[in-house]
C-alpha cells in the first residue's frame, strides 16, 4: 500500500528508538522536564504581554484571560500527556500523528513544527539581543554600533541575537543533561523574579485600581482586509476590546505566553521514565506557570491603572511607577537572563522534530544519526542552529511571530484528533496515562483551538497556507519515495 494516510506502528517507532547510530541518550528526569517546561513558558509572555493585553483588551480581567487560555493549553497538555507516554519517541505532534492518523498528516505537522520552532527560537533571540542592548546602554553606557543592533534597532545585522543562537548550538550538541542543568540555574533566577514581582508588588497594589475589574465593551478597530481577524471575514462578527468577549480577545493574545509546554514532549526519547515522567512534566510545568502568570496579573493591574500600563516592559514600569527603581532594574535583568532558556528549549525542540523526520526518511537519514559520543543529534543542530542564526541577525520578524501561534494551536488540533484516532485503532495498547473523558476533552480542545486561530489576522492565514504549500511539495516529490514505510514494501505497516 503506498496511501499517504499509511500509519507506522507504535511498536516500530519504539524499535527505532534502539538503533545504535540513530539512538538518543536518556537522562531526563520528571524534575528536568518540568525545569524544561517552565523554562521555556516564562519568557517574553509575561514579561511584555501582561502590559499590552491590560492596556488593550481586558483590563484588570487579563488575569482571566490567563485562565482562559491555560484552558485551553490544559485540555491540549492532557493529550499531549497520553501520547508522550505512550509513544516515547522524539518528535511530539509529529511522531504522535504519524502513529494515529497517518504519514501525510505527520509530515504536515511536522513541517508545520520545523516552522514554529525555528521562528520561535529567532524571534526570543531578537528579544533577548534588544533586552541586552537595553542594559548595557542603561547601566553601563555601552552602545554597540548600528549597523550590528539589528533591523529593528536601524541597523543591518543582528550580532548578540547570532552569537546566542550559535552558543546555545554547541550546548546542545554537548549534551541534553548539559542544558538541562543550564536550565535549572536560568530558570531559578527567573522564578526568583517573578516571585519578586508577586511579593513585592503585594505592598503597593491600590483598590481603586481594579476598578472596574472588567472595564465596559468596546469595538476593535482591525483596519478590515487582511489585517481583520478571520472570524470577521468569515461570519461578520467583530471581536471587542474590554467586556466579557475583551477576555477572549485578550486570551488569544497572551496564548503566547503559554507555548512551549508542548516543547517537553519532544524530549520524551531522552526520558529515563517516559510512561511516568512526561504526564508530569508536561501538566506540572503548564499549572505552575498558570498559577504565577494569574498571580503577576493581579499584582501588576492593581499596582498600576491598566489605561497606564507599558506595553514594552509593564513589570518593571509598574515598580517605576511607585518609585521602586531596585526592582525594575532586577526585573530587566531576570527577564534578559531568562529569555536564554526560551531560545534553548525551542532550538531543542526543532531539532528533535526534524531528526524524527529525518529518522523516518522524509527528509534526509544522514540527519538522523546521533553523535558517537554524546548521542546528540549532532548534524540536525549543527544545521538548524546556523540557519536559525543567520536568520536571527538578518531578518525583523515582528509579523512572521504570528506564525508560531497558528502553529501551535495547529498542533494542538492534530494531537487531540489523534487521540480519539488512537483509541479506536489501537484499543490493546497499554497507556500509563489516560487523557480522562474522551472524546469530550479532545473535542472541547480542538473547538477551543481553532477558535483562538480564528481570531488571529487573515494575513497570518494566508503565510501558513503558503508555508504548508511549500511542504505538499516537498513531501511529494521526496518524502513520500524515501520514506521508509514506502521502502519496508507493500505492506505500509512495517
Amino acid at each position: 500500500m503506498n496511501s499517504p494516510f499509511r500509519t507506522k506502528t507504535v511498536e516500530q517507532s519504539i524499535r527505532d528508538t534502539e538503533e545504535p547510530e540513530h539512538a538518543l541518550r536518556k537522562s531526563l528526569s520528571a524534575w528536568d522536564l518540568t525545569v524544561f517546561g517552565v523554562g521555556v513558558i516564562i519568557g517574553t509572555g509575561i514579561f511584555v504581554l501582561t502590559g499590552i493585553a491590560a492596556r488593550n483588551n481586558a483590563g484588570p480581567a487579563t488575569s482571566l484571560a490567563f485562565v482562559a487560555a491555560g484552558i485551553v493549553c490544559a485540555l491540549a497538555a492532557l493529550c499531549y500527556a497520553e501520547f508522550a507516554s505512550t509513544v516515547p519517541v522524539a518528535g511530539s505532534a509529529y511522531t504522535f500523528a504519524y502513529a494515529s492518523i497517518g504519514e501525510l498528516p505527520a509530515w504536515i505537522i511536522g513541517w508545520d513544527l520545523v516552522l514554529e520552532f525555528a521562528l520561535g527560537t529567532a524571534v526570543v533571540a531578537v528579544g533577548w539581543s534588544g533586552y541586552v542592548r537595553h542594559l548595557m546602554h542603561t547601566n553601563l553606557g555601552w552602545d554597540l554600533p548600528t549597523a550590528l543592533s539589528g533591523p529593528d534597532a536601524g541597523g543591518s545585522f543582528d550580532l548578540l541575537a547570532f552569537l546566542l543562537v550559535l552558543v546555545l548550538t554547541v550546548i546542545l550538541v554537548v549534551g541534553t543533561k548539559l542544558s538541562a542543568r543550564i536550565t535549572a540555574v536560568v530558570v531559578a533566577i527567573k522564578v526568583t523574579v517573578v516571585l519578586l514581582v508577586i511579593i513585592a508588588g503585594l505592598f503597593f497594589i491600590k483598590g481603586d485600581n481594579y476598578s472596574p475589574f472588567v472595564p465596559p465593551a468596546q469595538p476593535q478597530t482591525t483596519g478590515g482586509g487582511w489585517t481583520a481577524p478571520l472570524v470577521q471575514l468569515m461570519f461578520g462578527y467583530e471581536p471587542t476590546n474590554f467586556g466579557v468577549m475583551g477576555i477572549f480577545t485578550a486570551a488569544s493574545l497572551v496564548f503566547f505566553a503559554f507555548i512551549g509546554f508542548d516543547v517537553v514532549a519532544t524530549a520524551a526519547e531522552e526520558t529515563k521514565n517516559p510512561q511516568r515522567d512526561m504526564p508530569r512534566g508536561i501538566l506540572g510545568s503548564l499549572i505552575i506557570c498558570t498559577v504565577l502568570y494569574v498571580a503577576v496579573t493581579l499584582v501588576v493591574t492593581g499596582m498600576q491603572k491598566y489605561s497606564e500600563m507599558s506595553a514594552t516592559a509593564p513589570l518593571a514600569e509598574a515598580f517605576k511607577s511607585v518609585n521602586q527603581p531596585f526592582f525594575a532594574g532586577a526585573i530587566s535583568l531576570g527577564a534578559s537572563v531568562g529569555l536564554i532558556t526560551v531560545c534553548m528549549i525551542l532550538l531543542l525542540g526543532q531539532t528533535r522534530v526534524f531528526f524524527a523526520m529525518s529518522r523516518d526518511g522524509l527528509l534526509p537519514r544522514v540527519f538522523s544519526v546521533t553523535h558517537p559520543k554524546y548521542r546528540t543529534p549532532y548534524r540536525a543542530t549543527v544545521l538548524l542552529g546556523g540557519i536559525i542564526a543567520v536568520v536571527a541577525g538578518f531578518t525583523s520578524l515582528e509579523k512572521l511571530a504570528e506564525l508560531v501561534n497558528i502553529g501551535t494551536l495547529f498542533a494542538f488540533v492534530v494531537v487531540a484528533l489523534g487521540v480519539m484516532v488512537l483509541r479506536k485503532t489501537r484499543p490493546d495498547l497499554h497507556r500509563s496515562f489516560r487523557t480522562p473523558w474522551v472524546p469530550v476533552v479532545p473535542i472541547l480542545s480542538i473547538a477551543a483551538s481553532l477558535w483562538l486561530m480564528l481570531n488571529l489576522p487573515a494575513e497570518t492565514w494566508l503565510r501558513f497556507g503558503i508555508w504548508m504549500l511549500i511542504g505538499f511539495v516537498v513531501y511529494f516529490l521526496y518524502g513520500r519515495r524515501n520514506s521508509r514505510l514506502a521502502k519496508a514494501g507493500a505492506d505500509a505497516e512495517y
